[in-house]
């Protein structure tokens, strides 16, 4: 077990750094991606969203580049996705919570384009607020690029709008929206239950069906989760796990080889602590395997795998998010607990 802390709280400009996001392109190079928080913990603050690089499998890292900033405007929720075909990375991202843009880079994280706005292909209008990922998205067999996001069905603005309105999270939603002609045009799929679920990551089964492990709302304290046979467009109702204990948190979930699936999350149910990666080797249906990465107050996480087969956990780690931790390690530290 190998950790490094890629950003701290504090240092070169940003009162904190939050949101981690994790991929790893054909080439091998690791990005990742967090948001800088200038002057505060808050989620509406002026954000801008970071990129670190490694050439090495998370040995090393280059410093930190700037690939979003708009003045004060809060550049957050950043979900990146690697086209495996043509090896773009694209970085879905949101301005304010009210718009979606996405940059594109063709050099593995070096040089990115300009944010192309795709609000209107991925966000019905009535919505009041909209939140990317935030986490990776991922790339279908059939080549479909499959952004996960949640929505705010509560009309009015977002409560930081001016005037402001009590609507954030009253009612809201998850939902996927992707593109079948590599990121040429984005378009929506069909909202999951209402008020069931928001935050979500998903990982696609060697039938092509597509699981959706989510953040609960509506106080269960546990994992949610949804399937898709149609690549995203739709999803079964939502379901709660009591297995998967949860104090209503971000998660991640990666493929690690054809027949074993990882799962991360806060584990306990009074705050969010006790980061714990699972394994699973039904496709999802249960996880017997467990081990608790980090013990202590730890939040959002994100993972990925390297092309030597090591695991990689960017997380939140400690009271007041005050540093993001890279954590490196074989599946053998998960198969094997001490």
């Amino acid at each position: 077990m190998e950790r490094y802390d890629l950003f701290t709280g504090r240092q070169q400009g940003y009162h904190l750094y939050r949101i981690p996001a994790l991929v790893v392109t054909p080439s091998g190079t690791v990005l990742a991606f967090c948001e800088g928080r200038r002057y505060t913990s808050r989620d509406d603050d002026e954000i801008d969203i970071l990129l670190r690089r490694s050439f090495d499998g998370g040995r090393t890292w280059e410093a930190r580049q700037i690939v979003v900033s708009d003045g004060d405007r809060t550049c957050g929720n950043p979900c990146p996705v690697v086209d495996g075909q043509t090896g773009t990375v694209f970085l879905p991202f949101c301005k304010d919570n009210q718009d979606v843009f996405v940059c594109r880079s063709e050099d593995d994280g070096e040089t990115w384009s300009p944010p192309a706005e795709i609000t209107s292909g991925v966000k019905d209008s009535s919505w009041s607020w909209v939140g990317t990922g935030p986490g990776h998205g991922i790339q279908l067999t059939n080549g479909r690029l499959l952004i996960p996001a949640c929505a705010n069905d509560s009309p009015g603005p977002a409560p930081w709008r001016d005037p402001p309105a009590d609507t954030l999270g009253y009612l809201q939603s998850s939902y996927a929206f992707f593109s079948d002609d590599h990121g040429e045009t984005w378009q929506r799929g069909a909202k999951m239950t209402l008020d069931a679920s928001d935050e979500f990551e998903a990982v696609e089964m060697s039938d092509g069906t597509v699981y959706a492990n989510m953040r609960s709302r509506q106080g269960h304290l546990c994992r949610a989760s949804a399937w898709s046979r149609d690549g995203g467009e739709t999803w079964s109702e939502v379901e709660y796990d009591p297995a998967l204990p949860d104090s209503s948190c971000q998660g991640s979930i990666v493929r690690f080889d054809a027949d074993r699936i990882l799962l991360s999350h806060p584990s306990h149910i009074d705050r969010r602590a006790g980061l714990t990666v699972r394994l699973s080797r039904d496709n999802c249906r249960t996880w017997p395997v467990s081990r608790v990465l980090e013990p202590w107050d730890a939040s959002y996480s994100d993972l990925a795998v390297t092309d030597d087969g090591r695991i990689l956990c960017l997380y939140e780690a400690r009271q007041g998010y005050h540093r993001l931790v890279l954590a490196r390690f074989g599946i053998e530290w998960v198969e094997n607990p001490a």
